[in-house]
């Protein structure tokens, strides 16, 4: 077998270093033009959703190929993959209907000789916690004659707030809110010039043995790379459009989200129910749906209808969909008990250095909770590329209890609970906060540790 590709070995021992500030991340020109282009065109339409063109590398729109036989032909491969799987024809077919009758997608008009047509082939994928969910993917990477749609887009600066700079957040006072927003990417339009770009194939009403029916997407869509910088960037003009008439809602939507996600922290519940109130209201003027809400407290949602209320109080993974696949531990909030705790799913890999470090790099911890625990495993890891050891040898006897006995710590994690408020919630004023931090470093790794220490108004 293949060693494993560059980038997993990377992603294992740099991940101390994945967190980057908003002033280390590096602009280009094709940023600057991205964001000219947009704050050039950006507009409102009457029903409050941004409109944006696809932000093309050239001035111009591209002259693509019409790639018409290629979406033709992997359509054909979807037809016998729908005919064969019942269940994922009708998550499917569903997710099409809605997808059109809600106007994220439209008949695409006839085309007259000399336009400039792309067709985006699509296919399914379920969620990988959600094995009921089924979201279409269109296919923009597609190549025909040695080009695709994502070859002509920028994808902009990387808008994304730090994950850790949230989560910190998150953890500043003692009354939490969480929330999403419905369907991000399709919640802002593609301006009509542009949408030929975004043909694809599909059947009327789910019949498959009809002919199928050009149609053309609206929104922009989940598959395109310049989707992620263009919802960043229309979140933030939204918040900053508002920033006089709702400071502190405006704040939590261009500071506190990842992605779609939206975490932070207050000090009452006051002042919580306020924020989500205003919240709602500034993004419905973006025409944007503000749901899932959930809180340590109780009273925090009273505020809302319960239809926009998170359907369960069960642990919330704090893990973004964009992480890799196979993560055997993942970081959750305990609503009910305020605290983070670990989601921990092992599974079976031979004891090799491969299977080594596809379970090491799997590990999600953020904030570096179990940090010392994880230094162990790299550790062994360590020992093997001094070694020599091959990708697919076996662990030698030596190193194997110190093997067994990390793996066997994984399950310890599961009882390991931390306080997701930095403090207690009768603390009372603080009137001071000191950061005090340690580190060092020996032969095999290095260590940094911070203490957050409060004092409040009764000293």
């Amino acid at each position: 077998m293949p060693m494993p590709p560059v980038t997993d070995v990377l992603k294992a021992l740099e991940s101390d270093f994945s967190e980057r500030s908003y002033e280390d991340k590096f602009v280009s020109q094709d940023d600057v033009r991205f964001v000219q282009l947009l704050c050039g065109t950006i507009r409102q339409r009457e029903d409050g959703h941004y409109e944006m063109p696809l932000p093309f590398k050239d001035n111009n729109p591209p002259a693509l190929p019409n790639n018409n036989r290629l979406a033709t032909i992997r359509l054909e491969h979807l037809k016998k993959k729908l005919k064969i799987h019942t269940q994922y024809f009708d998550h499917y077919k569903a997710f099409m209907e809605e997808t059109i009758s809600n106007g994220d997608a439209e008949p695409a008009p006839v085309s007259s000789e000399g336009d400039i047509v792309w067709y985006i082939p699509h296919h399914g994928v379920y969620h990988p916690r959600k094995p009921d969910k089924l979201r279409v993917v269109f296919d923009c990477s597609a190549k025909f004659r040695g080009i695709s749609l994502n070859d002509t887009l920028l994808t902009g600066p990387d808008l994304t707030n730090s994950l850790v700079g949230v989560l910190c957040r998150f953890r500043k006072e003692a009354m939490a809110v969480t929330c999403d927003i419905e369907k991000m990417f399709h919640q802002f339009s593609v301006s009509p010039e542009f949408r030929n770009y975004l043909r694809f194939l599909w059947w009327e009403g789910g019949q498959l043995d009809t002919e199928p029916k050009e149609y053309r997407m609206a929104v922009h869509l989940f598959g395109a790379g310049s989707s992620p910088g263009c919802a960043n960037f229309a979140l933030k003009y939204l918040a900053q459009q508002h920033k006089v008439d709702y400071t502190a809602a405006s704040a939590f939507i261009e500071n506190n989200f990842y992605v779609d996600d939206g975490l932070t922290s207050v000090s009452s519940v006051e002042e919580a129910q306020k924020l989500i109130v205003e919240a709602q209201e500034l993004c419905k003027s973006g025409g944007l749906h503000r749901h899932k809400f959930n809180s340590n407290q109780s009273d925090v949602l009273s505020c809302i209808d319960p239809s926009e209320r998170a359907t369960t109080t069960g642990p919330l993974n704090l893990k973004p969909d964009m992480t890799p696949d196979g993560h055997v531990l993942g970081i959750q909030w305990s609503i009910e008990n305020d605290t983070f705790g670990f989601n921990v799913v092992t599974k079976d890999q031979q004891p090799t250095r491969r299977g080594i470090l596809s379970i090491v790099a799997s590990l999600y911890d953020p904030l570096g909770f179990v940090a010392p625990f994880v230094l162990s495993g790299k550790c062994i890891l360590q020992e093997l590329c001094r070694r020599g050891i091959g990708w697919d040898d076996l662990l030698p006897e030596m190193l194997a209890p110190r093997w067994e006995e990390w793996k066997n710590g994984l399950q310890m994690l599961k009882e390991i609970t931390i306080p997701r408020c930095y403090h207690p919630p009768d603390f009372g004023k603080v009137v001071k906060v000191e950061l005090h931090h340690f580190s060092d470093a020996s032969n095999v790794g290095y260590g940094a540790c911070s203490y957050l220490r409060y004092k409040n108004d009764e000293d």
